[in-house]
């Protein structure tokens, strides 16, 4: 079972959106992400390694254990004990010039949000969160593709990433026809890409009577 929370936090005249998710057990992760406008102005990561395998009481724990770091954010930002920089609007943005161009390549951190719920039956539903790895700010219009390496055919799902870095495909999964099936995700954004490779099992064959 997945947990998360949203919350609108104001502080003084700022109104702050902070959203916390359980990022699955194939992340094993506790991610709160504070917002300004869309814009990532803060995350808190941490993990639940020492939970798994969940178990009906491990789960619990790790509702506590959401709620808790959910909690303690928002209640940083109110006493403003945790201290965010608003971007100022006078700065060019980041397409506007060279001058605010990384000297190296960014690293992109793709994210299966959903990644124990994104398969009913043949139907694929992918919803991906794509952020530079060294800011952790969410990355608008990044270009998303996926595919199933070792399918019966080579087809590829596109999308992009809206203001929140967050993105969603839909698609069949074909038929598995390689030694080791891989479901890939990628993600580009100028020179900048990461991706994820989750290993598929292919369904035994039945054998035929005889």
């Amino acid at each position: 079972m997945l947990f998360g929370h949203n919350s609108n936090v104001k502080a003084g005249d700022t109104t702050f959106h902070v959203q916390t998710e359980d990022r699955g057990t194939a992340n094993a992760l506790i991610d709160t992400t504070v917002y300004f406008n869309g814009r990532v102005l803060h995350r808190r990561t941490n993990n639940y390694f020492d939970l798994l395998p969940l178990n009906p009481d491990s789960e619990q724990l790790l509702k506590q254990r959401l709620d808790e770091q959910h909690r303690a954010v928002v209640e940083e930002i109110r006493t403003r004990a945790l201290h965010l920089s608003l971007p100022q609007e006078s700065k060019p943005s980041p397409s506007a010039g060279v001058s605010n161009a990384p000297a190296v390549p960014k690293v992109l951190t793709l994210v299966l949000i959903n990644a124990k719920s994104w398969l009913a039956g043949k139907r694929a539903t992918l919803d991906v969160s794509v952020q530079n790895r060294d800011s952790g700010e969410a990355v608008n219009h990044a270009r998303v593709v996926a595919r199933v390496d070792g399918a019966a055919d080579s087809n590829e799902f596109k999308t992009e990433t809206g203001i929140d870095g967050r993105a969603q495909l839909e698609f069949d999964v074909p038929k598995l026809s390689g030694a080791e099936p891989a479901l890939v995700i990628e993600a580009f954004d100028g020179d900048a890409k990461g991706h994820l490779r989750f290993q598929l099992r292919a369904r035994p064959k039945v054998p035929a009577a005889s």
